[in-house]
């Protein structure tokens, strides 16, 4: 694939290196190019993004206890794909800087409450209510990233 809309090679010169390339990935042992890299990227949000829409597929089914493993497999494996391009000890440090640390710990404990709820607990209502919590955690830890972007969300639904 040389050319179109998945030229990685072209790409790479429009992602800047010391973005998502420096320092050690936690896949460095493989020997991995930073092609390699995009791709174990790619293919862990595709793979975290397949088990996560299976997740609800099976919860009309009233499978609840595969929803939650599916569903927080999913999260899991695309926050692994994250190691394929900064390495895990840089990824941890980022979500536990104090402008998207509240966010981190919502977002990883909704997760840890989504098994909590489904396995222990056993109640499908308390299970959705923390898969809601999760996503909305994420979209904020993400928006950190964005310069302003929290502000704007803000002032759009009427909260700044």
């Amino acid at each position: 694939m040389a050319g179109g809309w998945l030229n990685l090679e072209a790409a790479s010169s429009v992602i800047p290196e010391t973005q998502f390339f420096e320092g050690d990935s936690a896949f460095k042992f493989l020997g991995l190019s930073k092609k390699a890299r995009l791709y174990g990227f790619f293919g862990c949000l595709a793979v975290g993004f397949v088990l996560s829409l299976l997740g609800a597929i099976v919860l009309f089914f009233g499978q609840l206890w595969l929803f939650a493993l599916l569903f927080a497999l999913g999260t899991i494996v695309s926050l692994v794909g994250t190691g394929f391009l900064l390495g895990f000890l840089k990824q941890i440090k980022l979500m536990f800087k104090p402008v998207r640390v509240v966010a981190s710990i919502v977002f990883l404990l909704s997760i840890a409450m989504i098994f909590v709820s489904a396995f222990v607990i056993k109640s499908d209502i308390i299970t959705l209510i923390f898969v809601f919590v999760e996503y909305l955690a994420y979209i904020w830890y993400t928006l950190s990233y964005i310069p302003y972007a929290r502000a704007a969300v803000s002032k759009t639904v009427g909260f700044g």
